[in-house]
């Protein structure tokens, strides 16, 4: 599970990295509409979650209680805030409101009321990641604009039922992301009843440091971006680059 979270580490890295490149100018790349990147950034938000919902099941074959579960809480959360405060200052009109930290703090609670669930979470699962497109093809229709406008609203938009998305950096709405979460916590439980062993195998050194590296996965989350970004601003300054 910590190797997993440690690809999806390496691959965020690269991505933002990337995309630093890009908004100082160093490549030409439309991270908006770009197949090329708008799938990766879905499979590389998809690895980290699921990750998210395994160990969520470890957490409650373990039996860790609510006290620990509200710790590790108030860290994402706090996390969340610094990632809102921290993109208003670089982008003002398009800042994280609602990104992945924050969708993860709000999925981490329900995730943890419904761990009983056992094989219902499959299809709860798929239900979740299905909403968001029936919900963008049922309000299309006449009649229903004032129901979609609500729902675009910042004030619903964090649920995922939208027909069109908000102008933001990072948008990690409830829906359909909560399935995603959900598949991994019913993956994780079906590991411990009948594959436990999958779960501790011995790794060969490359992925015992991705593993080591996923164990940190929040603390490399926050600070990874402003090194990269001070890296990039640095070299653009020392070479003239604009």
């Amino acid at each position: 599970m910590d190797a997993l979270r440690g690809i999806a580490i390496v691959w965020m890295t690269v991505f933002h990295f990337c995309f630093d490149l890009a908004h100082f100018g160093w490549l030409h790349a439309n991270f908006l509409a770009d197949p090329f990147w708008t799938v990766q950034r879905s499979a590389i938000v998809s690895l980290f979650l699921f990750t998210a919902g395994l160990g969520q099941a470890i957490a409650l074959r373990q039996r860790l209680g609510w006290p620990r579960c509200w710790r590790r809480w108030a860290q994402v959360a706090g996390c969340a805030l610094l990632v809102t405060a921290g993109s208003a200052l670089m982008f003002p009109r398009s800042f994280i409101y609602f990104g992945v930290l924050h969708g993860l703090a709000c999925m981490l609670v329900v995730v943890r009321l419904t761990g009983g669930w056992g094989r219902w979470l499959w299809p709860a699962g798929a239900v979740a990641i299905a909403l968001p497109w029936l919900a963008a093809q049922g309000l299309q229709g006449s009649g229903w604009e004032t129901i979609a406008q609500t729902l675009n609203g910042r004030a619903l938009n964090w649920l995922g039922l939208v027909t069109r998305k908000p102008f933001t950096e990072d948008y990690v709405p409830l829906l359909p992301w909560l399935g995603v979460l959900w598949w991994g916590m019913a993956a994780g439980q079906w590991l411990l009843r009948h594959r436990p062993a999958w779960l501790g195998v011995a790794l060969p050194l490359p992925g015992r440091a991705l593993a080591g590296l996923g164990r940190w996965s929040l603390s490399w989350y926050m600070l990874h971006q402003p090194v990269l970004i001070g890296l990039v601003a640095g070299v653009g300054a020392l070479t003239g680059h604009t």
